[in-house]
């Protein structure tokens, strides 16, 4: 039993990093840098942007040292942690464990991007007319943000029982 639950966090977290590493190749190969591709009309299009910061560029004017730190050595340790904690906390419900899963899984592809090109290749944009408006984002990040959904219906579910 024990080998499974192991396998099966690996194997989601590896589905994960694959998912997202898979299409910033593509978007990397078939979209042109700093264009915008009509995916829905203006709804939802494509682009191809280098993302120097975390979420939504924040942290991209920190300076170099500054940037090392807080976008690869302190996610490393936290997502390292993470790791460790649903690996060993056997009480996890099924929906925090994948949530947690998700949310490694996304970490460890953005945290890739940085060691590997230096920056995270976003792609994604969702603007509804004012009523609502994203950044631009990768797979990685609707990775962690559905993680973080998740853990918080899981939470709100473990308070009802």
């Amino acid at each position: 039993m024990k080998l499974s639950r192991t396998l099966g966090i690996i194997l989601l977290i590896v589905a994960n990093i694959a998912i997202d590493q898979i299409s910033k190749v593509i978007v990397r190969a078939k979209v042109s840098p700093f264009s915008e591709t009509p995916i829905i009309g203006d709804y939802f299009t494509l682009h191809n942007v280098e993302n120097k910061g975390a979420f939504l560029g924040m942290g991209s004017e920190l300076s170099d040292t500054s940037r090392l730190i807080f976008l690869l050595i302190l996610p490393i340790l936290v997502l390292g942690y993470v790791i460790y904690y649903i690996l060993r906390n056997r009480t996890l419900d099924r929906m925090s464990l994948i949530a947690f899963c998700c949310i490694v899984g996304g970490g460890i592809a953005n945290v890739f991007d940085r060691i590997v090109y230096g920056s995270v290749t976003d792609f994604f944009h969702i603007d509804l007319g004012g009523v609502f408006r994203t950044g631009i984002f990768n797979v990685a990040d609707m990775s962690v943000s559905a993680g973080m959904i998740m853990l918080l219906i899981a939470s709100f579910r473990s308070k009802k029982n």
